[in-house]
């Protein structure tokens, strides 16, 4: 389900930036003069791109930008030769993970090189909760991190200019859709030659078409496997974590592995909502007042101001009421204050359900592949062993039936 993750999509994209003038920090040359159609642009496949990825791309390719490409996925070996003495003070590991992004286009060989590094600091983001929870900001930590991690590469000398590189890192409010615009042209109109403040805002359109035509498809598949399991009474897995576990040298692959094990996993991200599946999970809630709709998370989680939080919360709450999520598997990197809060609540909220709940807290650049080789074993021995059960006891919590059970009986002749 996340194979080419970060491939190019037919909507368009074009590029964004952010300014000086309304608080961006990027490197503005005088003027850009090579023409979009020869240049290069370089995004550190890392944090909140795992999710906005598409509308980058989109908007990128509606400036007429085609030349667009990311970094490899996070590994040690990055680390070691791309980022070695780049480190900067931060205790968040994916964010530290940045600088070997980094250090990876500026050794690019002379025919591959890129022109401008384009890290946007992403201050909220889109989210299908948007309306129902009071925010969806970013962490912090993560939307600072490209001033943070440039700073590594700059404390000798400007390894940016040095290496003939523009550095672009517009602040930019996703969650935001109307100011999208005006953030992007301030902070990309001394990167991308002639930009106008017009053509910047159908860019946007295309960005944002291009994000929600992806994250649709996705919620569609998400649909299609839990259809599959509903017809097969088999059981699936969700992933609760942020985006960016999604990298395998953040996440370590442990869904990977799952997987390998014949069950097909989910995550909270993409998770459908289609309006006979949300009436069917939460309509009792909302019929007794309990909850407003069924996006709302109100009832276990109050303070909604994170968006990646906000979301997993509400995973949560889906996996406890969705018979053939059987099992909840819980990705967390070290040290991490934006998870902490939740650890309890997500937990009490899966296994209150009688849902498996397994977490793997704290994972940064240590990869123990015997322990976590083990752990897998032990989640697929309790799958084996219970996913029929679990299953059967939910469907009876559950007494009004499924709307896809209903559709296919249906169906038959």
């Amino acid at each position: 389900m996340l194979l080419n993750w970060f491939e190019k999509t037919p909507f368009g994209v074009s590029r964004a930036r952010f300014n000086p003038g309304d608080g961006a920090h990027s490197q503005a040359p005088a003027v850009a003069t090579k023409p979009r159609a020869q240049m290069r642009i370089g995004i550190p496949k890392t944090l909140n791109l795992w999710s906005t990825h598409q509308f980058w791309i989109g908007f990128l390719e509606a400036l007429g930008i085609a030349k667009i490409d990311f970094s490899s996925d996070t590994s040690e070996e990055q680390a070691r030769e791309f980022g070695k003495g780049r480190g900067t003070v931060d205790c968040c590991y994916p964010v530290k993970c940045m600088s070997g992004h980094y250090g990876e286009f500026l050794a690019r060989k002379p025919h591959r090189k890129i022109d401008v590094l384009l890290s946007p600091m992403i201050y909220s983001l889109p989210s299908y909760l948007h309306g129902h929870v009071a925010a969806s900001l970013t962490c912090p930590r993560v939307m600072a991190a490209p001033e943070n991690i440039k700073s590594g590469f700059q404390k000798e000398k400007d390894m940016f200019a040095e290496h003939g590189i523009q550095y672009a890192t517009p602040f930019v409010a996703l969650g935001d859709r109307p100011i999208v615009p005006k953030q992007l042209y301030e902070g990309l109109r001394n990167f991308i030659p002639g930009l106008t403040k017009a053509e910047t805002k159908k860019a946007v359109e295309a960005g944002f078409h291009a994000l929600d035509t992806f994250n649709a498809n996705m919620r569609q598949k998400s649909r299609e496997i839990i259809e599959q399991c509903v017809r097969e009474d088999k059981p699936c897995l969700l992933v609760l974590a942020r985006p960016y576990h999604m990298d395998p040298g953040i996440g370590h692959g442990i869904e990977t592995d799952l997987q390998a094990y014949g069950y097909p996993v989910l995550w909270s991200q993409y998770l459908p909502t289609d309006p006979d599946m949300l009436e069917w999970l939460f309509g009792a809630d909302i019929a007794t007042g309990h909850i407003k709709s069924p996006l709302d998370i109100s009832d276990v989680w109050p303070s909604s101001y994170s968006a990646n939080t906000n979301e997993i919360l509400w995973g949560a709450k889906v996996a406890a009421r969705l018979p053939w999520i059987v099992c909840v598997v819980r990705l967390s990197s070290y040290e991490c204050g934006m998870d902490q809060p939740s650890y309890s609540p997500v937990q009490q909220i899966i296994e209150r359900s009688g849902t498996l709940f397994f977490s793997f807290q704290d994972l940064d650049s240590t990869k123990p592949a015997g322990s976590v080789k083990i752990r897998v074993e032990t989640i697929a021995h309790y799958l084996q062993k219970h996913a029929g059960e679990i299953i059967q006891k939910k469907k009876i919590d559950n007494p009004n039936g499924f709307p896809l059970v209903r559709q296919h009986e249906d169906s038959k002749p």
